[in-house]
C-alpha cells in the first residue's frame, strides 16, 4: 500500500542577510518593545523593506499571521519570506532602473546622474559621474541602458 501521507506545503524562506533584514525592521517598528507589532507598523516596515503594501493587505496579515490585532517576530519573518518570494526580480530590476531614467528615454545619462546625487544630498563632479557611466556603458554611447544597468546590478551584491 501507498503512504497517502498529506504533502506539507513547504514554507518559504529567507537567506541570512534577508533574516537580519527583516529582525532590524521589525525591532525597529517594535517602538514599545513588546515582541509584537500592529497592522500600522506591519505595513510601514514591510515598505521599508521594499514591499508595496497597502492598509487592506496589513489588516489582512495580522487576521491571518498575528493573535490579538499583532504580529510577533516569527510571525513576521514567515511574512516577509513570503513577499520574497513572490518577487519579480526582472520587474524590480525595471522598476529601479526607471527611478534613474526620469525623462523616460530608456538611457541614464549624466543629467539623471546629476538629479540622484542632488536628490541624495551627494556632490560629484560631472567628471565624477560620467567616469561611472562611461566605466559601464557597454556601447560607448555615453549613457547607460537598461541592458548595462540590468549587468551592473545582477554582477552586486545587491541583487540576489
Amino acid at each position: 500500500s501507498k503512504d497517502c501521507k498529506p504533502r506539507m506545503k513547504r514554507q518559504p524562506t529567507l537567506a541570512e542577510e534577508q533574516a537580519r533584514e527583516a529582525r532590524e525592521a521589525f525591532d525597529l517598528f517594535d517602538l514599545e518593545k513588546r515582541g509584537r507589532i500592529g497592522y500600522h507598523e506591519l505595513k510601514v516596515a514591510l515598505r521599508a523593506l521594499g514591499f508595496d503594501v497597502r492598509k487592506a493587505d496589513a489588516l489582512r496579515l495580522v487576521a491571518s499571521h498575528g493573535a490579538q490585532g499583532a504580529v510577533a517576530e516569527d510571525e513576521f519573518l514567515e511574512i516577509v519570506a513570503e513577499y520574497t518570494s513572490k518577487r519579480d526580480p526582472e520587474a524590480e530590476l525595471l522598476k529601479a532602473f526607471e527611478l534613474f531614467d526620469e525623462d523616460r528615454t530608456g538611457r541614464i545619462s549624466l543629467r539623471n546622474m546629476r538629479r540622484i546625487c542632488r536628490e541624495l544630498g551627494e556632490s560629484l563632479a560631472d567628471e565624477e559621474l560620467q567616469a561611472m557611466i562611461d566605466e559601464f556603458d557597454g556601447d560607448g554611447d555615453g549613457q547607460i541602458s537598461f541592458v548595462e544597468f540590468a549587468a551592473i546590478m545582477r554582477s552586486s551584491d545587491i541583487y540576489e
